[in-house]
């Protein structure tokens, strides 16, 4: 099996050959349930559309599309990033989606998906930010603050990557939603948002030039659905996963939300 990399805005979608499982081989899961969990707060994999007020993304139409190959009902449901992981590791929800990055530590207590997408880290500011430019001069920009979530990739990148590698660095506020780290870049009250490509253009593109990327890329993250400790969807979404690879579905939900949609439009 060869595979080919598709880069969009940050995004890299790994694109497996049509040697991978196609729609008939894939498992019958009878309509059983399946309880679903996101965040609705990380544009444009799951959000809350602001014109008709729905929970679209590009999460929603893969777990969509997924759940219609391999026979399952969804039924989605919403909690804070905070409560996440732990409480699908305690049963509470059957899969947890909301760009969650493969960590070995998190393995610890949930499953996770072979990765549906690959992004990388980038500074999202104000749009005329002038002060810094990468994360060596916000280094050196001794007052500058960064908004993030606690235990999620972009505070761990940003401690160790862009700080001096202190958790308690009292430079870096914390948040319990990404939109509300986002919401404090606007009004000031912080300077940087660390966020991987995909929602980083998904709020500079709605910002009307209020926000901005800057820098190069400050690492990379594979994404994958989580599951409670031995749960027997695992396999059934993998399997899923590779087929909507090898068919092209992937490569056209990355045009739709990384090319066509334009938030607030």
């Amino acid at each position: 099996m060869f595979s080919r990399r598709l880069v969009l805005a940050g995004l890299t979608a790994i694109v497996l050959s049509p040697l991978s499982a196609s729609a008939a081989d894939l498992p019958d899961l009878a309509g059983k349930s399946v309880v679903v969990v996101t965040e609705n707060a990380y544009p444009p994999l799951q959000f809350v559309d602001p014109k008709t007020g729905q929970a679209i993304g590009w999460e929603y139409d893969a777990m969509n599309e997924i759940a219609k190959r391999l026979n399952f009902k969804v039924e989605y449901q919403n909690t804070s990033w905070d409560a996440m992981i732990q409480s699908v590791s305690d049963g509470q929800y059957n899969i947890g989606m909301t760009g969650i990055t493969i960590k070995d530590e998190r393995k610890e207590k949930v499953d996770f998906s072979d990765p549906y997408m690959r992004s990388e880290q980038f500074m999202l500011v104000r749009g005329d930010e002038t002060r810094f430019t990468d994360a060596k001069s916000f280094k050196d920009f001794a007052d500058g603050l960064v908004g993030a979530q606690p235990g999620t990739t972009p505070f761990y990148t940003a401690v160790y990557e862009v700080l001096d590698g202190n958790e308690q660095n009292p430079r870096i506020k914390l948040f319990e939603t990404f939109g509300a780290t986002v919401q404090s870049l606007k009004t000031g009250d912080v300077d940087v948002v660390l966020t991987d490509g995909t929602a980083g253009k998904g709020y500079v593109d709605s910002s009307n030039g209020e926000l901005k990327l800057i820098g190069g890329p400050l690492g990379t993250e594979d994404f994958g659905f989580i599951f409670p400790k031995g749960s027997d969807l695992v396999a059934p979404v993998n399997a899923a996963i590779a087929a909507l690879k090898a068919d092209g579905t992937l490569d056209a939900l990355n045009k739709k939300w990384f090319v066509d949609y334009k938030m607030g439009q």
